[in-house]
């Protein structure tokens, strides 16, 4: 008895030797095609990452180029007043977030400044001395006047001889750029040609290096730093936070745009974990079989010895186990191919529902560019008579609106892109009453040529509101101009617009019209009473899909002395909010 187990026990070991193997096998084979999933996934938000940054630095580029001819800067060089360029100069800071913007001459003297820090030995810096050369300058660093990191963009500005004449410089704040998707996984950064992290959504980045022997921070600090290939995917080991992944994938594309290179630390854990659990199931399997066939054959060996009776019972329990093994086989392929075919179907219903929604946008894209393009036309005409008056400062200033105006057209198609990109414009801190303010401002020629008075009860001070500047101000210019249309042929034609404080914000919007037909569908896509042509029946359908997206609410009733009043309900800012 002794010597047969001496026997059995090398076909033990060797049998545990192959399972072993096995297991190492499909756990390597399962590791590598998860990391092809997981790569998938950083390599998606790593795009859109980079796409982010990329985005927000070319809008201020845009802004700077734009900017550099603008008539005030302009009138700097033949004695102009400086009060105006500063005051154009902050605003234009204020509307696009950057730190700063200041104007200088070609010999670097100061003209106009949004705030009273500005870089000092201006023509020592590199970015200035290009744009001195006639092209744009472009650098980054953390500045030493407001202790941030920033982009500086240098535009130069050229005199009717083609020379460079000054320099318009617009510093981008970074943690701007990076508010909206900080903290956010996975671990995001992007490397200066120098190798120093200079933007990432991991502020325990900031300012490392990649060397041969580790990462070295900015106080000189070194962790050490193992990297390993898997299936042809890079694999960082490394402890520098507890919020970034020890067992990393790591992932790089170049930005050659903005001159960087952006790199993700995709955690690799749950790879690993997938691995397992595939290695531990089959482990278990094939130890559980091979259990069975073991004892199968003891138990067949001793019932030979005893009686060939239970030698016939063995071999109709090893039947009965061959057909639970085919039948277990045959279980395990149905589901595969169920979990297939509901991959393939949840596929097929995000695709359907993609196309859905991007042809509801596509549906009202024409109506929301239809109030900037006609307020537009409006500033257009006005500018040309201001011209035709002799009075430039008023052409200069409706100029300047239609360049706002086509901004806004612009950043509203952008929406309609990232919307197509799966991405929004985020929801913040919004001056409710600057937004009413820009509403009556762009219906304001309208309603006067119309013969309409417009009474808006603006409070003293900022009221902040939860929402979206532009889709919120998109709002109030439908409800302004639906209350005008509406009055078409009254006697008496007035509109009036309150704001009320409270648990909520509550803005209402009052006519002196005929009122609402039916005030059950006037919020119903395509429901309209005016003439054929005159409308769509799009633009309160489309208020309300934006207030309520605001976590809002709108409503539309007849007032009991006359006339529609439509009633927007917001949410008031809070710090409950912003966090």
């Amino acid at each position: 008895m002794r010597d047969m187990r001496h026997k059995r026990a090398p076909w033990i070991v060797l049998f545990l030797a192959l399972v072993a193997g096995l297991g190492w096998s499909v756990w390597r084979y399962g590791y590598a095609q998860a990391l092809e999933q997981v790569s998938a996934r950083g390599q998606s938000d790593l795009a859109l990452a980079s796409d982010r940054l990329v985005t927000g630095l070319m809008r201020y580029r845009s802004v700077a180029v734009l900017l550099a001819d603008h008539p005030a800067l302009e009138a700097l060089h033949r004695g102009g007043g400086r009060a105006e360029a500063e005051r154009l100069l902050l605003a234009s800071a204020d509307r696009t977030g950057a730190l700063t913007a200041f104007y200088a001459d070609a010999r670097g003297e100061v003209l106009a400044s949004a705030l009273p820090e500005v870089p000092e030995a201006l023509p020592e810096q590199p970015w200035f001395r290009r744009a001195l050369d006639g092209a744009l300058g472009v650098s980054h660093g953390v500045s030493e006047r407001f202790e941030k990191r920033a982009f500086f963009y240098a535009t130069p500005s050229f005199d009717a001889d083609g020379q460079v004449q000054g320099v318009l410089v617009i510093m981008v704040d970074v943690d701007t750029l990076e508010r909206d998707w900080r903290g956010s996984r996975p671990a995001v950064l992007f490397r200066d040609e120098g190798g120093e992290v200079f933007v990432t959504n991991r502020s325990e980045l900031l300012f490392w290096r990649q060397e041969d022997d580790g990462l070295t921070g900015p106080g000189g600090e070194v962790i050490a730093l193992r990297r390993a290939d898997v299936a042809g995917h890079e694999i960082w080991h490394q402890r520098i936070s507890q919020y970034v992944p020890q067992t990393a994938l790591h992932l790089e594309q170049p930005l050659p745009v903005i001159g960087m290179r952006g790199e993700a630390l995709v955690d690799a854990a749950p790879a690993q974990r997938v691995a397992g659990l595939q290695a531990a199931i089959v482990m278990a399997l094939c130890l559980f079989f091979g259990s069975l066939l073991f004892l199968a054959t003891e138990r067949r060996r001793a019932l030979a010895q005893a009686n060939v009776t239970l030698e016939a019972r063995v071999k109709a329990r090893t039947r009965d186990l061959e057909s639970a093994n085919v039948a277990l086989r045959r279980e395990v392929s149905e589901r595969e191919e169920a979990e297939a075919a509901l991959r393939r179907a949840q596929a097929d219903l995000v695709q359907a529902g993609k196309l859905s929604a991007l042809g509801q946008m596509s549906a009202g894209i024409s109506h929301e560019l239809n109030q900037p393009l006609m307020a537009i036309g409006q500033y257009a005409e006005n500018g040309a008579a201001f011209l035709q008056r002799g009075k430039p400062e008023k052409a200069a200033e409706n100029l300047g609106r239609i360049a706002s105006l086509a901004t806004r057209a612009a950043r509203i198609i952008k929406n309609l892109r990232a919307f197509a990109r799966n991405e929004s414009e985020p929801m913040g801190k919004v001056d409710l009453t600057h937004v009413i303010d820009t509403a009556v401002e762009l219906t304001e020629a309208r309603l006067r040529g119309d013969g309409v008075a417009l009474q808006w009860d603006r409070p003293e001070g900022s009221v902040y509101a939860v929402g979206g500047e532009v889709r919120l101000g998109q709002v109030f210019v439908n409800l302004i101009n639906n209350a005008a249309d509406a009055m078409a042929g009254q006697a008496r034609r007035a509109i009036t617009i309150a704001l009320e404080e409270g648990a909520r914000l509550r803005v209402t919007v009052r006519d002196t019209g005929p009122g609402i037909a039916d005030p059950e569908r006037v919020f119903e896509p395509f429901y309209s009473t005016k003439e054929v042509g005159d409308g769509m029946g799009l633009g309160l359908s489309i208020s309300y899909g934006l207030v309520q997206s605001f976590g809002g609410d709108i409503r539309g009733v007849n007032a009991p002395e006359g006339g529609a009043c439509f009633t927007v309900e917001l949410d008031p800012w809070r710090q409950e909010a912003a966090a």
